[in-house]
């Protein structure tokens, strides 16, 4: 945030944010001292579902909020939820996630693994472009080495990095050879990493593709008006491969400000929207006007830790945060009541494909307790960090963020360590997941993580030297060998013990500080139904199925 030139401005605008502090923090503890589960701090009765009921018939189009405006739509930076939740309906991959959370064929008909290095994609015959043209294998060679070209800094990049030739082998026959094996590759290709657009239409729009004009991609919707700072609209796509879209159009409207977002969707503004603001949970389920609908998200709220140059440099003052930070309070406010407090990274639902002994390895010893203030202010005292000063990123991007960093500084401020908070815009939020120069001068930020595949090293691989999330340029090579040694095993149950052991070396480094498991949240007015609960929305054409309620 930029500070007000004059000091006396300064000083009254800090006295402001310790004052929002204080009182968010009173309300922590007093939450806090209430024994029971999470729900019953806000009312939410939650269960997860696996789906909103199918819609009955077609509409015109239907209003989604958004609670910022994607800097750009070019799929090899897709990286955060703005981008997907519109790239997703627009331009389509190789394989899809589907809303049960598994994977299945998307543009390619059917993928082969003929030896450990090698897997071949059949490509679907008579896929049309938006921009007029039919999909060919030349198309997808051009639109996944786009993802591996150092000068598009693709936020995808680290999962080429294994690559070593992506070839034409027939007119719809795709061959990719990596220098090792990788069971980690073909499950991304269900992603944004393995979007496939038209090399034609990317290669007119230039510099320019991405911001504007159009895709060039095969989803059910084309791009159609960007009104910058307003909304995007979607088209549907009438020569469409797949099933026809049940809406005329889609109209993404960016409102930043949670309040906003919330009566937006109460007056019927919106429609819809994932990413529901925590704090109107209970306002819009007892509101009549929808239904409030929770799915698995594979998600953790975590603090990111981005510098290690001051105090969290020394493991122990993390540990000591870790410790000191009221979860439980954290979770019956800044998440409304639907989640659970962990200590771990990775979600259970993660482990789904693992035997109950390797499930029971990885999260040992990771079951987090109630704040332990004495035991973390011994650490920071050994450490010599008593009165340091660090900072912490927060945003009015909604009530998870915001308390979240004062839960943070009200822990730092218990065990001694002078924690501030620093304010960035819900629209530049995100740059702090892709641009090192937003996170200068800030020591961490909260950072909700998805998984993009159900398998744990999505992200556990964030720890790895190198990292793309790896902001703190931490670097292990032990934990960086494990990594490469679970990447090359495909036996899943061969493969998830190698990841309980990753999953305990990076519990113990803490490079990211585990604060909550947080299911996928959905509203929908009486008038829509069809969009899926689970964070599938991210990766596969979840718009298309949403139509009439009635």
């Amino acid at each position: 945030m930029t500070m007000p030139s004059r000091p006396r401005a300064a000083r009254r605008g800090r006295l402001r944010r310790l004052t929002a502090a204080a009182a968010a923090l009173a309300s922590l503890a007093a939450l806090a001292a209430c024994a029971g589960p999470p729900r019953n701090a806000s009312g939410i009765d939650y269960a997860l579902s696996a789906a909103t009921p199918r819609a009955k018939g077609d509409i015109d189009s239907f209003t989604w909020a958004l609670y910022a405006e994607p800097p750009t739509l070019d799929y090899t930076v897709a990286f955060d939820y703005p981008q997907n939740m519109v790239l997703s309906n627009v331009c389509e991959s190789l394989m899809r996630w589907t809303p049960g959370l598994t994977t299945e064929p998307g543009l390619a008909r059917e993928a082969s693994h003929p030896d450990p290095t090698t897997w071949v994609y059949d490509l679907r015959a008579g896929v049309r472009f938006h921009d007029g043209g039919t999909m060919t294998a030349d198309d997808v060679v051009f639109s996944l080495d786009r993802q591996r070209d150092p000068d598009n800094a693709a936020a995808w990049a680290q999962i080429f990095q294994n690559v070593t030739s992506i070839r034409k082998t027939g007119p719809l026959q795709v061959t990719v050879r990596l220098k090792k094996p990788d069971s980690q590759f073909p499950q991304y290709m269900a992603t944004a990493a393995g979007v496939v657009a038209s090399e034609a239409g990317v290669r007119a729009a230039g510099k320019d593709y991405g911001t504007s004009g159009g895709l060039a991609c095969t989803g059910p919707f084309s791009l159609g008006a960007w009104h910058k700072g307003q909304s995007i609209e979607l088209d549907r796509f009438d020569g469409y491969w797949g099933r026809r879209a049940k809406s005329g159009k889609v109209i993404f409207r960016f409102l930043p400000d949670a309040s906003a977002r919330t009566n937006a969707l109460l007056s019927g503004e919106a429609d819809g929207s994932y990413l529901i603001p925590t704090e109107s949970y209970a306002r819009l389920r007892g509101s009549g006007v929808g239904e409030l609908y929770f799915g698995e998200g594979l998600s953790t709220v975590n603090v990111a830790v981005t510098s290690t140059r001051g105090a969290l440099g020394d493991p122990r003052v993390r540990r000591a945060l870790s410790l000191a930070l009221d979860r439980t309070g954290f979770v019956q406010v800044g998440l409304g009541g639907a989640g659970t407090p962990t200590g771990a990274l990775t979600t259970a639902a993660a482990w789904a494909g693992a035997p109950e002994r390797t499930r029971k390895r990885a999260f040992a010893g990771l079951r987090p307790g109630a704040p332990d203030i004495k035991r973390a202010r011994k650490l920071v005292e050994e450490a010599g960090a008593t009165g340091k000063p660090l900072t912490i990123a927060t945003s009015s991007v909604g009530q998870d963020v915001s308390l979240l960093a004062t839960a943070v500084q009200a822990a730092g401020t218990r065990i001694g360590l002078d924690i501030r908070l620093k304010s960035i815009a819900p629209n530049a939020f995100t740059a702090l997941f892709t641009d090192p120069g937003a996170r200068k001068g800030i020591d961490m930020f909260p950072l909700t993580y998805y998984g993009s595949i159900t398998d744990p090293l999505d992200l556990l691989v964030n720890f790895k030297t190198g990292a793309y999330l790896n902001f703190a340029g931490h670097s292990d090579k032990t934990y960086d060998r494990l990594v490469d040694r679970a990447g090359a095993v495909d036996d899943p149950r061969r493969r998830l013990a190698l990841e309980a052991t990753i999953h305990r070396r990076a519990a113990r480094d803490l490079l990211w500080i585990p604060v909550a498991e947080w299911p996928t949240a959905v509203f929908l007015n009486k008038r829509i139904t069809g969009a899926p609960t689970t964070i599938s929305y991210m990766y596969q054409p979840w718009a298309a199925g949403v139509g009439a309620a009635r």
